[in-house]
């Protein structure tokens, strides 16, 4: 079967440079209203640098035609489903298509200076992000449907603070091997590696960014496992399986 992932060579490197210039735009509007965020936030509150790498998504998501179907990346009240923890869940991009929910995505960034602050809450939401789903579905929150395609995709700002190894302690047991010496990006890149092999997602990217590629688009990836290819060939797989079903 034939997948379609043009999208992904045609708009990577716009929605880089719109991460970068959404964040710089941010930070500028929020000194001049006098209410810049602490550290690097500013960029982050706006909650559109992303935009450029949902629309990517969304793309291969119509490319690979499933008729019919209604992609929401937008309005917040549409990217609300059921949870099994809690009673709503907003996505960052739903795909509904026949009452059945086809696709759930959840896109997250991290730029320093501090990337030890938030590491840990990353996992955290990722892990119970899937797992809230993955349990909603299995007690038949979204009707009689196929098990849902379940995406974690990730922008990290690739600089000495997140590639330079760091340590960390464990005083009663030994952490295991993996990560030892590791940076942060490193701890994202097996991080998305375990939550494609535990089966809580059906895909995890990671892509490693400089904020000079503000003017460049440019991105690089940490392993094959984990690159935005790999991403959309699983998502467009599954599209184009249900087209075709």
């Amino acid at each position: 079967m034939a997948v379609n992932i043009s999208a992904l060579d045609r708009m990577m490197p716009s929605a880089v440079r719109h991460f970068w210039r959404a964040r710089v735009r941010a930070a500028k509007s929020q000194a001049t209203r006098g209410s810049a965020d602490q550290g690097n936030r500013s960029g982050v509150t706006a909650g559109k640098n992303l935009d450029g790498f949902i629309d990517l998504v969304r793309e291969i998501i119509l490319d690979n035609g499933l008729a019919g179907a209604e992609v929401y990346t937008r309005k917040r009240g549409q990217l609300t489903i059921p949870g099994f923890y809690r009673p709503t869940k907003n996505w960052d991009l739903l795909v509904v298509s026949g009452g059945r929910l086809v696709a759930a995505v959840e896109f997250k960034s991290q730029v320093g200076p501090s990337f030890g602050n938030n590491f840990n809450n990353r996992v955290e939401e990722a892990l119970g992000n899937a797992t809230d789903l993955n349990t909603a579905f299995r007690e038949g929150a979204f009707g009689q449907s196929p098990k849902p395609f379940l995406g974690f995709f990730f922008v990290l700002e690739e600089c000495p603070g997140s590639t330079t190894p760091v340590r960390f302690t464990s005083p009663h047991f030994a952490a295991l091997p993996e990560f030892s010496q590791t940076s942060y990006a490193a701890r994202y890149e097996i991080l998305c590696r375990k939550l494609v092999q535990e089966q809580l997602y059906d895909a995890a990217a990671l892509v490693l960014t400089k904020s000079e590629a503000v003017k460049t688009g440019d991105s690089t990836v940490a392993s094959d496992l984990s690159s935005p290819r790999r991403f959309a060939a699983t998502l467009a797989g599954k599209i184009a399986a249900m087209a075709a079903s």
